[in-house]
């Protein structure tokens, strides 16, 4: 059986964590006031930018989402500055229940206002900026420090060491405990880590999703290298390895995944070979599919650390289970198989202008 707690330091949490990009942005409709707080909508609220009253009544029920995430066993919870509200509703929760001491926090900064991504963003990773994104975090969040602070993409106008110097100070400062980075290329990680040591590498990984164990992209074996645990977003394949959608006509208009060429109506079938092939290992050890995707990952090694989101309490509890189930070599090699074979076929992970900012080199000091 997987071990039930992971370290990134001296700080000890759940081996799996929560994921709180869903809590209130990118999969769903963009609801009315009174309703936004029943579930997620695609618009970004960027750092600066207004953001809606969370103190409406229907907040409660994401407060009692994650009143879920921590009665399930989470104790790693992993949110953005431009994760919707979600900071401000994690703050106000952390408030509420009295237990920031219990949980790893860990957040991201650098994506800004203005530019030329598609939403109207760019990516910042100026030195000038960094402080004041902490100070805007912590605030949100009600914190006096993050354990966890992340660039969120690779600025690449700026160069990289200039970008962690500034967030080691924030270290020295006390108001962060480890720094990450999130999709940048194995030499942009070597670089980083010779500022200051680099604790987490996040990246977009499961049988959907095996970019980074390329050996072209090197970026598994260089944070194996350097000791830098891997934190997987989507580890369930932004829910298409649950088994439970089908068909791209599933998802609401405005949900992020019809914009994404890996959920295109041609590459669904060919998507759905994985799916079959997990549901069918699943079935030998009475577990789900998303749980036996989960299990497949942390089977990859101790420094896999998973942080699946769901908004829903059942799926929420689903997904910490996964410590519960332990795959045969022949069922990892067997998923292996089925995701190797698809990965060939399958669709980019984001839209062009996205892609681009995946695994970022930037410029030379």
């Amino acid at each position: 059986m997987v071990a039930s707690t992971r370290k990134i330091g001296d700080a000890e949490f759940s081996t799996i964590g929560y994921g709180a990009m869903g809590l209130s942005t990118f999969y769903g409709p963009t609801l009315p006031d009174e309703e936004r707080f029943k579930a997620g909508h695609l618009h970004i609220c960027a750092p600066g930018e207004p953001r809606p009253n969370i103190d409406n009544p229907f907040s409660t029920h994401y407060l009692q989402v994650l009143d879920s995430v921590l009665e399930s066993g989470y104790t790693h919870i992993d949110t953005a500055d431009v994760y919707g509200d979600s900071e401000e509703l994690i703050g106000k929760w952390l408030q509420k229940s009295g237990k920031r001491n219990g949980i790893f926090l860990a957040t991201k900064f650098g994506m800004c206002l203005g530019g030329p991504l598609p939403d109207g963003r760019h990516v910042c990773g100026d030195p000038e900026y960094v402080a004041s994104s902490i100070d805007r975090s912590l605030k949100l969040l009600q914190t006096d420090h993050v354990d966890l602070w992340y660039l969120h993409r690779a600025d690449q106008t700026v160069p990289i060491e200039r970008t962690v110097a500034a967030m080691a100070e924030q270290v020295k400062a006390g108001k962060v405990k480890h720094l990450g980075l999130s999709e940048v290329s194995a030499a942009t990680l070597r670089r980083a880590h010779a500022v200051h040591a680099i604790a987490a590498l996040q990246v977009e990984y499961s049988p959907f999703t095996l970019d980074i164990e390329d050996d072209k992209h090197a970026v598994l074996k260089t944070a194996r290298e350097l000791g830098i645990k891997v934190v997987a977003y989507s580890p369930v394949g932004r829910g298409l390895l649950t088994g439970r959608i089908t068909s791209a006509d599933q998802l609401d208009p405005t949900d992020l995944r019809r914009y994404l060429p890996r959920f295109s109506t041609e590459n669904f079938p060919k998507v759905l070979e994985i799916v079959d092939v997990i549901k069918g290992v699943a079935e030998k050890h009475n577990a789900t599919p998303g749980q036996v995707s989960i299990a497949w990952l942390l089977a990859q090694g101790d420094d896999i650390l998973p942080i699946p989101g769901s908004t829903k309490p059942a799926n929420i509890k689903e997904n910490i289970g996964a410590v519960n189930v332990t795959l045969t070599p022949e069922e990892v090699q067997q998923i292996r198989q089925a995701a190797d074979s698809a990965d060939q076929t399958i669709g980019l992970r984001y839209p062009e202008a996205y892609m681009a900012l995946v695994m970022a080199d930037t410029p030379p000091l």
